[in-house]
């Protein structure tokens, strides 16, 4: 007699069935312990802006035009304090960076308006935040005699990326990049996409003929000589971006106003505003540089950036990238001398350089920035590249026109 079995045979699965299921688990578990690890370990940029109080002293530093003398050193030693201490701290390893955005008009004093990048992993979001805040009021408290810093103000709150480059690019004067410039525009160095967010090209017809600087949505400064024979606002447009010939954005021009006692020979009063047809947007790539104070004074041998796309060297061709220069400041005496300039370079205008020759701008850079940064790496326009004897010769370096002499007539001519 034959006996059935009363529980059926068992099939077993196929060897590629095994395989794939196993790999599934497998990826499965892969992601999880993935996902894991990134969420405990693995770090995130995190931004936040930061407000506290200060009582007694009214400063009004909005940030979109050059600072007083008072508001950029109340500013640069709470950035300093702010670093020092967070530097100083448990959570060094996570501080990235911090600065001061703005100073306003507050209350019986003023706000201080910060913006601080940490990076650490998601998961220590919440006690980051606590820890931020409890470092922050503790640096109020130490310095509430010198800044009379009202500790219990301090707010801090979670902002995005897009809301920090919105915070900064309103700000004028702060580039994208850090910046180190090279030796020279004659044979010089490339410029970091984003370092000069202010420079400008004048195009005539297409072509780039002069430099400009961008002071607002809508204005420019350039140098009035570019335009003493082609004053027709029609023929121009402005680039403006890194590569001359390939723009992040570009305006045709409404209204070009000269100087009022503009003349040549001499150039003396070489300078001109450039009004654009429609208003452009900031961003990290395109937006403004200060404007300096009437008062600011630069000291002999101070360091200041040339940029523009002129030629590389006398009769030689244009680059088709920014090109910048770092030289020095030149005491007009200097530049005046029989064996510099003999006496050309008036009160209005500004030499720099170096009498060595080493470092100029050169043809076609005409009407760029000559910017100076401050105490806080902040930039301001306190020169336009305007005429010189040749490019970078010896005993003979260029000369601006000085920015600060005109404050008053550009303030005339577009309010700012």
């Amino acid at each position: 007699m034959y006996r059935h079995d009363i529980f059926p045979q068992r099939r077993s699965w196929p060897v590629w069935m095994v395989i794939l299921t196993f790999l599934g688990v497998t990826a499965i578990l892969g992601v999880t312990i993935g996902l894991l690890v990134h969420f405990l370990a693995v770090g995130k940029m995190y931004y936040y802006q930061g407000d506290f109080h200060i009582s007694g002293v009214i400063h009004n530093d909005s940030c979109e035009n050059g600072a007083s003398e008072a508001s950029t050193d109340l500013s640069k030693n709470i950035e300093t304090k702010i670093s020092d201490a967070f530097q100083n701290s448990s959570i060094y390893k996570e501080y990235t960076n911090s600065q001061v955005i703005k100073l306003l008009p507050d209350s019986n004093g003023s706000k201080v308006q910060l913006q601080l990048t940490f990076k650490f992993p998601p998961a220590r979001r919440h006690s980051m935040k606590t820890e931020i805040e409890a470092i922050l009021y503790q640096i109020l408290k130490d310095n509430m005699a010198s800044w009379n810093a009202v500790p219990t103000s301090i707010r801090l709150i979670e902002i995005s990326k897009t809301n920090v480059e919105i915070l900064t690019n309103n700000c004028c004067g702060r580039p994208a990049n850090s910046i180190i410039a090279g030796n020279r525009i004659v044979n010089g160095k490339n410029a970091m996409v984003g370092a000069w967010p202010w420079q400008a090209s004048m195009q005539w017809k297409g072509r780039h003929f002069c430099g400009a600087s961008l002071i607002s949505r809508r204005w420019l400064l350039s140098a009035a000589h570019c335009f003493a024979e082609k004053n027709n606002s029609g023929d121009w447009t402005v680039n403006f971006g890194t590569v001359v010939n390939k723009p992040y954005v570009t305006r045709k021009v409404q209204n070009i106003i000269f100087h009022e006692n503009y003349s040549r020979p001499g150039v003396s009063n070489d300078i001109a505003l450039v009004q654009l047809a429609e208003e452009v947007s900031f961003t990290k790539y395109v937006h403004r540089i200060c404007l300096p104070e009437a008062n600011m004074k630069l000291s002999e041998n101070a360091s200041v950036v040339v940029t523009g796309w002129g030629t590389l060297y006398m009769n030689g061709p244009l680059p088709m990238i920014l090109q910048e220069a770092s030289v020095k400041i030149i005491d007009n005496k200097l530049c005046n001398a029989p064996h510099a300039l003999s006496g050309l370079v008036t009160d209005k205008m500004l030499c720099a350089g170096f009498m060595s020759g080493k470092a100029d701008a050169c043809q076609n850079d005409s009407g760029g920035p000559l910017a100076y940064p401050d105490s806080r790496n902040v930039w301001h326009l306190v020169g336009i590249v305007s005429w010189g004897d040749g490019c970078a010769k010896k005993n003979k370096p260029g000369v601006y026109t000085r920015v600060t002499a005109y404050r008053d007539w550009i303030t005339s001519k577009t309010g700012l």
